[in-house]
């Protein structure tokens, strides 16, 4: 449907038009008539399905239909940075109204000029900590007020708002218009619903399958402790001008934030534990392109709203179906072809990858992680293309004479091309030392394992406990890393995925116990000591007195090593 067909004032056609927008989406051909008829609703929408605008657009003719006195729409966002873009959206609609004005209140601003602004803004958009203050301060009353929204309710209640958004609510008119917007409908949102809505109308739109059309989406296998290692060598083959990695905990985005600086990259990270006026420069970094990599937890990132975003990395799996979206959702945007990794680090990620995919009815393609060699193959075909197309410009011939010069001196043209080549190419190639990762097959998820052969048992006086704790300590594995353990008189067989074998073997080749040299070997077939049929030995182990000649290794006593390690 065109807003042109939409009972719209002129003024709003007009303002409309000139955004650009000319076809109204699902979200907003179903909620404007429903709201400029004054009616309660819950609309069930995503991020990039043009909310903002469906409501939005009717709350500015309601109020340019009214008397305009101040105080009669009130919109709550969970973050300062909604706030901001959601007021800016609209001021637009609002460009050609006479005399409808919008303030925005949030914290890290004026509070003085945000009262200025109270005093004749029909339009309020906040933050429900800023309005509660300004509730207090008797500089916001809410006896005029006519309706109230909610954007991204489920995020305000996951910040833990609940308690501000009832009283908001409580204080409201009771003949008010109660309008929520929310990717999810948990039962946090229909207790708001049952307590503060009147017969609303459901919309729920597409689940949002639209915003993931124009992106690429991949995942890649790695092992846990190897995903900033991958991270880095994506983030370099690919070069992204601006991207947006995701993490699941602020703690994560600090030590991530830190590892990737140390290796070279200009990233910043973006969370909640951070001052106003670090948000702001943060934000203002990555939007003028001082910082390419911003590295984000999903309420930090609400609110964000940048062009141009080549490629969006989900470090972390977020919990969420709709998290995955609204992630992704960051790139592909204006009709542009967006790019989206996801790093799976276990059988079960990669099951919730799976579910995922139905979710959206989308495919995640599996990628591998780019070797360091694919980088340099990568980055070289690039250079030459470069040199290609400057040929083919005719550029750079103002530096014929100096050619010339140097050919008259007795140096081959070829040769003089060949050290420029060497020279730019050098001074522009990356200076960090990145680490190839293992490759890690599906399978190694499922059922693949790699036995260890570690040269020292029994003899030496150690025990499961001792080998576990080793392991743990020395590659910071975790302890359920070792599936299972077989001690012998003068070896040990270790179990684990193949990925995790291959760490140990990196990091323990040599390593000491009991003061000698360890020397560990991958396992082929049969494990030595084992039993041979009619021996009912294992070196020198008597099967009546021990077993079956070996000691064996499990869950419960690995746990015992490492709570006693941790006193």
């Amino acid at each position: 449907m065109q807003f042109s067909e939409m009972n719209l004032i002129p003024e709003i056609l007009r303002a409309v038009e000139e955004v650009g927008y000319t076809e109204a989406t699902d979200i907003q051909v179903r909620a404007i008539p429903v709201l400029l008829e004054g009616k309660d609703l819950i609309g069930r929408s995503n991020t990039g399905t043009g909310k903002t605008a469906a409501f939005g657009i009717p709350v500015v003719q309601m109020v340019a239909q009214s008397n305009q006195e101040k105080g009669q729409v009130l919109v709550l966002s969970p973050t300062r940075e909604l706030a901001m873009q959601t007021g800016t959206e609209i001021r637009k609609f609002a460009k050609y109204v006479q005399n409808v004005k919008v303030a925005v209140v949030c914290g890290g601003e004026s509070m003085t000029m945000q009262i200025r602004q109270l005093h004749t803004a029909q339009i309020i958009v906040g933050t429900p900590g800023r309005i509660m203050d300004h509730m207090r301060r008797r500089t916001l009353t809410l006896e005029n007020l006519k309706t109230v929204i909610l954007d991204e309710a489920d995020e305000m209640l996951n910040m833990g708002f609940v308690e501000d958004i009832q009283t908001i609510l409580g204080q409201a008119p009771e003949n008010r218009q109660t309008v929520l917007f929310s990717a999810t409908i948990p039962p946090a949102i229909l207790k708001i619903t049952k307590e503060f809505q009147t017969s609303p109308q459901m919309i729920a739109t597409d689940n949002g399958q639209k915003t993931v059309d124009n992106i690429a989406q991949y995942y890649c296998n790695v092992s846990r402790l190897e995903k900033t290692d991958a991270l880095k060598l994506l983030l370099e083959y690919h070069r992204p001008k601006r991207a947006l990695v995701f993490c699941n905990t602020k703690k994560t985005v600090d030590k991530l934030c830190a590892q990737l600086r140390e290796s070279g990259f200009q990233a910043a990270g973006l969370h909640g534990d951070l001052k106003q006026n670090q948000r702001n420069q943060v934000m203002s970094d990555f939007k003028a392109g001082h910082t390419a990599i911003l590295i984000a937890t999903d309420v930090a990132a609400r609110g964000i709203d940048v062009e141009d975003v080549d490629a969006v990395f989900n470090y972390d799996i977020p919990d969420e179906d709709e998290y995955y979206i609204h992630r992704i959702g960051r790139t592909g945007r204006a009709g542009k072809k967006g790019t989206a990794y996801t790093l799976a680090a276990s059988r079960t990620q990669l099951r919730r990858l799976h579910s995922l995919e139905k979710f959206m009815d989308s495919r995640i393609e599996e990628a591998p992680v780019p070797k360091t060699q694919d980088i340099q193959k990568r980055h070289l075909k690039k250079f030459r293309g470069n040199i290609k197309q400057l040929l083919d410009e005719n550029s750079g011939s103002e530096w014929a004479p100096f050619v010339d010069e140097l050919e008259q001196s007795g140096y081959d043209a070829k040769k003089v091309a060949s050290v420029l080549c060497k020279i730019i190419y050098e001074k522009n190639k990356s200076l960090r030392t990145l680490k190839n990762v293992q490759a890690v097959k599906q399978d190694t998820f499922e059922s693949a394992k790699t036995r260890l052969n570690i040269n020292i048992g029994t003899d030496s006086k150690i025990n499961a406990n001792f080998i576990v704790g080793n392991i743990v300590k020395t590659t910071g594995l975790p302890i359920s890393a070792v599936r299972k353990i077989d001690l012998y008189r003068d070896h040990t067989v270790v179990e684990m995925a193949p990925a995790h074998a291959n760490l140990v073997l990196e990091k323990m080749d040599g390593y000491k116990m009991k003061q000698r040299a360890i020397h560990i070997t991958v396992l082929k077939g049969k494990e030595p000591g084992s039993f041979s049929e009619g021996t009912g030995k294992a070196h020198g182990y008597d099967p009546r007195r021990h077993s079956g000649g070996k000691k064996r290794y499990d869950a419960g006593s690995a746990h015992k090593y490492h709570s006693s390690r941790s006193k």
